[in-house]
């Protein structure tokens, strides 16, 4: 069959006026030349708007729009980025191939999947469908004998990890999840007999969204050829937090024509966590040797005065594109640097200046508290509740609304009030094999014989359980070893540390996929109960707070407005006119896991350059110097590394006066 191609018209009037839309720096970029392009767009620089454009322009200069894809992360994006497009030149964009990675994976799965032998009227299981298939395979293996064999959210988390960064599942856990590589061998096989049973009931999960896309592009050339031929150019939005297999696929799709921009910033590459490769982005022009490197610096969001400290900051990374960024907006304060004694402090001065703000106009919503972990934002979270000031968390669930802290409290409460139902059944149903219906019975039983504690040590307990509940019995009990002691009641603080070791640390490492993080929540929870005489005091203070939290009180206010509470990685994309950074010490921030690493003290150098790179207006970089952790008590914190790395030039120093 003899094929005929249409030629686009190389010389075109195009029907938008670029210049006078864009800056010179965006119009560059977007009026390139065909090719390998890297655009490193600075914070606030009006990336989506060159994204935008370049689709325009690409479409006005003749490219079919069918033959033009667009990658990007989420499905707001690519919608987002193609009604502009559409709103440009009047609605040429619909037939542009836009979308998440994993939506146009499935596109391209539908079409070709027989290739592999996948039959294309597959189904795509979402997250509990995966996670449920994955439990009926460790249970097939009889490997739930074992009661700390891990769960299977977090087993997902691991396969989901081995696909992304194509890595085997040994290397994988031995990076990220070395509490659970006793279990090598056993995790392998449950690997094998869950892709098994996939590929038999011809179910494809999100990872084999990727996956089998590689494998048709790898696998069978003429598909390749087909594809990279059909298009003409891809582009990839926020490039830097693509991971490995992400990477290859672009380049396996582009590889025909080689017109491939990718759009991203080196300074904001923050989810290694989550498998994003640096070295995807960084060492771009490595293997496109003919890319053109376009750099967007001029900020549209910061004052001078932000944007000069996160300069500073950023200028310590030895891997990076060095740009500066200049700002469009006028002067503004210099950033304000806060000693505080300790948490409770910092709590205290925030909520008292965000008061402060709020009277001088500023709209709440307008006002953000970062933070690297989530268990940074407890005393905050408390003493904003205490002041009635209302709060919306960004960064999940509000600290005492979390499983594992609710845990916790049960436990506490259990042992305080031996006939508080409602915790008994809470903690009872943390144990294999006892469900809703025999954590009734076991209550039941415990309640009649009027002493729970004796009774659950009892071997007349035994009697109530079932087969698989007896074998989980010893480990319940042993949570409770020594709490009903007088002595450890009147110390909250050692009764949470004796729950950890007693057997709660081994539930959560089989439970969660981010085992760490929920045991720093832990130790903070100890941290803060220290302040009290008692576990009573402790939890009856808890309980007022919260029912404080339950009336409405910290919700948003009738016109909708709150400040936001946010982990640095969830504030990404964000921005808001005042901005405090919470918790700037060693070890905190950047965290005690980094410290030492190059590459890992980079990437918390990264974190910290977003969270400033979030405040328009003003902002306010807070440590607290005395610290409290119960495995070393009160301890001196020095302020952290990405603090004393900036010239003092760069801000103004705040001194706490105490009345």
């Amino acid at each position: 069959m003899k094929k005929y191609h249409l030629k686009s018209d190389t010389h075109f009037e195009p029907s938008i006026d670029y210049a006078s839309h864009l800056n010179p720096e965006q119009l560059a970029a977007v009026t390139s030349e065909d090719g390998a392009s890297l655009v490193i767009a600075g914070a606030g620089s009006g990336k989506t708007r060159v994204v935008t454009y370049r689709v325009a322009y690409l479409i006005e200069r003749g490219i079919p729009p069918s033959r033009i894809m667009l990658l990007t992360f989420t499905n707001k994006a690519a919608k987002e980025m193609l009604h502009r497009v559409e709103l440009l030149i009047k609605g040429e964009a619909r037939r542009v191939w836009g979308g998440t990675f994993h939506h146009t994976g499935n596109m391209i799965l539908r079409r070709y999947g027989d290739a592999i032998g996948l039959n294309t009227n597959f189904t795509i299981l979402d997250g509990e469908d995966s996670k449920s298939l994955v439990e009926s395979c460790v249970a097939e293996l009889k490997l739930r004998a074992d009661k700390m064999f891990p769960k299977g959210n977090v087993l997902i988390d691991i396969m989901g990890r081995s696909v992304g960064t194509e890595r085997a599942l040994p290397e994988v856990l031995e990076e990220s999840y070395s509490h659970l590589m006793i279990y090598g061998d056993e995790i392998v096989q449950v690997a094998g007999r869950y892709n098994a049973k996939k590929r038999a009931m011809n179910l494809v999960d999100f990872d084999d969204l990727l996956f089998l896309w590689k494998k048709i592009l790898v696998d069978v050339p003429a598909i390749r050829e087909k594809l990279s031929q059909r298009f003409l150019h891809v582009l990839v939005d926020e490039y830097q937090d693509t991971n490995r297999i992400q990477a290859e696929i672009v380049d396996l799709m582009a590889s025909g024509h080689k017109n491939l921009m990718v759009v991203g910033d080196d300074s904001q590459a923050i989810y290694s966590f989550r498998g994003a490769c640096f070295d995807n982005i960084i060492e771009f022009p490595e293997r496109y040797t003919d890319t053109k490197v376009f750099k967007l610096t001029t900020n549209y969001r910061s004052s001078e005065e932000i944007l000069r400290l996160a300069n500073e900051s950023i200028a310590y990374n030895s891997r990076q594109f060095p740009k500066v960024l200049q700002s469009l907006k006028r002067s503004g304060p210099m950033p304000a640097l806060v000693p505080l004694k300790n948490t409770s402090q910092q709590a205290e001065f925030i909520s008292q200046r965000i008061l402060d703000l709020v009277d001088e106009g500023v709209p709440m919503n307008e006002i953000a508290v970062l933070y690297r972990s989530h268990y940074q934002s407890m005393d905050l979270q408390m003493e904003l509740t205490r002041r009635r000031i209302p709060y919306e968390i960004r960064s999940g669930l509000r600290f005492f609304e979390q499983a594992h802290i609710k845990d916790i409290i049960s436990y506490l409460r259990a042992v305080l009030n031996p006939m508080d139902e409602i915790s008994w059944t809470r903690i009872l149903k943390l144990s294999p094999g006892i469900g809703s219906v025999t954590a009734r019975k076991i209550w039941e039983h415990v309640k009649a014989s009027g002493h729970p504690l004796e009774t659950v040590a009892s071997e007349d307990i035994l009697k109530v359980l079932p087969k698989r509940g007896r074998e989980s019995w010893s480990a319940f009990k042993n949570n409770f070893s020594g709490l009903e002691e007088e002595g450890v009641m009147n110390n909250p603080s050692e009764t949470i540390r004796q729950l950890l070791a007693n057997g709660y640390d081994d539930y959560l490492k089989r439970s969660f996929e981010n085992y760490a993080d929920r045991r720093e929540d832990i130790e903070q929870l100890s941290n803060y109960s220290n302040s009290f005489k008692s576990t009573g005091d402790f939890l009856s203070d808890l309980a007022l707070l919260t029912n404080v939290q339950s009336e409405d009180i910290i919700e948003p206010d009738e016109e909708g407005e709150a400040i936001v509470l946010s982990t640095i990685h969830r504030a990404k994309g964000l921005e808001w006119s005042r901005v405090f950074i919470i918790g700037l010490t060693d070890g905190s921030f950047p965290s005690a896991r980094s410290m030492g690493d190059t590459e890992s003290e980079e990437e918390e150098r990264r974190v910290f350059y977003v969270a400033l790179t979030r405040a328009k207006d003003e902002l306010y970089l807070c440590y607290p110097i005395m610290d409290t952790r119960w495995y070393d008590g009160a301890i001196v914190k020095r302020p952290s590394l990405f603090i004393q790395e900036l010239p003092e030039s760069a801000y103004e120093k705040w001194e706490i006066d105490e009345q």
